[in-house]
């Protein structure tokens, strides 16, 4: 498989901004291996995703220990967030499956001290595999507080793991 060919989709949601400042920074990691990526809201995102797309990476920030819900979302605008209304839950929840196989990858931001339990990642990656995804990789980056900042270089971190996602692109045989 030529590398060119490859499709990548990273969709993400963000609250406060920080996760869209990872999600960016994945996309640019995912963007060195596959040139034709795309980066895009949950709330954005197609139902129904492209024949030619290979990976997907999908991104959220932790709410309540896990994936947001419309009340955590409205907690968070109350406590001066930018929540969206429809998230990554409700966006997979609705994503058709496909009749190929496509690789996929997690990540959240969660609050880094205390250290609290739940993940994002984890449930959108459960959520993948129940759709027939091969979705092995899932991280979290850490964020200081419920509105962050972001912990120092989580960005760099955000790239290189974007970058190694694509991993398994490389080493896969096109479909037929």
């Amino acid at each position: 498989m030529e590398v060119g060919a490859v499709r990548a989709l990273v969709v993400y949601e963000s609250a406060f901004g920080n996760t869209a400042e990872v999600a960016r920074a994945v996309w640019e990691g995912v963007s060195q291996t596959v040139p034709d990526a795309s980066l895009v809201e949950a709330g954005a995102a197609p139902a129904e995703l492209p024949d030619d797309l290979e990976l997907l990476v999908v991104g959220a920030p932790t709410h309540a220990f896990g994936m947001s819900r419309p009340g955590t979302r409205d907690d968070a605008r109350r406590q001066g967030g930018d929540a969206p209304t429809v998230g990554v839950r409700e966006w997979l929840g609705s994503l058709a499956r496909t009749g190929y196989p496509v690789h996929a990858a997690t990540f959240d931001t969660r609050v880094d001290s205390p250290r609290l339990p739940g993940s994002a990642a984890a449930g959108a990656r459960r959520a993948l595999r129940r759709a027939g995804f091969d979705c092995a990789a899932a991280t979290s980056f850490w964020v200081g507080g419920i509105k962050g900042p972001l912990r120092d270089g989580e960005l760099d971190r955000a790239r290189s793991w974007g970058a190694t996602v694509t991993g398994p692109l490389t080493s896969s045989s096109a479909r037929g």
